[in-house]
């Protein structure tokens, strides 16, 4: 049987693209603190912390912004991102905040806005607040809005569960990271700079492709 060669249509414009692109989207990380990872019951909570830090990875490796936040810490009554975020998120701004709903402060909002970029990758703690809140306001102002579910649990499975129904109603469109990476990523032969980043990504989320 004759193998065909590859024959890529490259007509698809970054920035209108359906799909998630690099150049169409931004990601929001909102508080992977102690206090919030320590009373999630409907994950594993071993599993959520890789795979923040490789949605972090994977934003920094296709140069998508990144929009990190926490609450309560500047007053002295919560703590930071666990290390291994906190070491990835390196010199980015952290907005921290006193409203649950991050989408009421208005230097994670300003923050969100400034990118330009109408398709939002976001990932929280819990889901059924700091979640889903900034997801149900950011579709009502028009975004495209894409939960990264492997990413999130809540403070049960049913409240989880619950939340991800009421935004999947409004309009969220569910995701995960190797979806992601595998939606950034799309060529090996066009895009090889990021070939062994997304193949790293990939391995770490236990989707174990060859792709090379």
């Amino acid at each position: 049987m004759p193998l065909i060669k590859p024959n890529t249509m490259s007509n698809r414009d970054p920035k209108e693209d359906n799909l998630i692109d690099p150049a169409n989207s931004v990601i929001a990380i909102i508080d992977y603190q102690p206090t919030q990872l320590l009373t999630q019951e409907s994950a594993n909570t071993a599993k959520i912390m890789r795979n923040v830090v490789d949605l972090v990875r994977l934003g920094k490796l296709y140069n998508v912004p990144i929009v990190p936040s926490v609450v309560n810490v500047t007053s002295g009554d919560n703590e930071p991102s666990f290390p291994a975020l906190r070491e990835e998120f390196g010199d980015m701004d952290v907005y921290d905040r006193m409203s649950i709903n991050a989408w009421e402060d208005q230097n994670f909002y300003d923050a969100i806005h400034k990118t330009g970029r109408k398709k939002l990758i976001i990932a929280a703690l819990w889901t059924e607040a700091c979640l889903s809140f900034p997801t149900l306001d950011a579709l009502k102002e028009g975004y495209e809005v894409y939960p990264v579910l492997d990413c999130v649990a809540g403070s049960s499975v049913d409240a989880h569960n619950a939340a991800v129904m009421r935004m999947r109603d409004s309009g969220a469109k569910m995701t995960s990271v190797p979806q992601l990476a595998c939606e950034f990523q799309r060529n090996y032969d066009l895009n090889k700079a990021t070939v062994p980043g997304y193949a790293s990504i990939l391995s770490d989320a236990g989707s174990f492709l060859k792709v090379r």
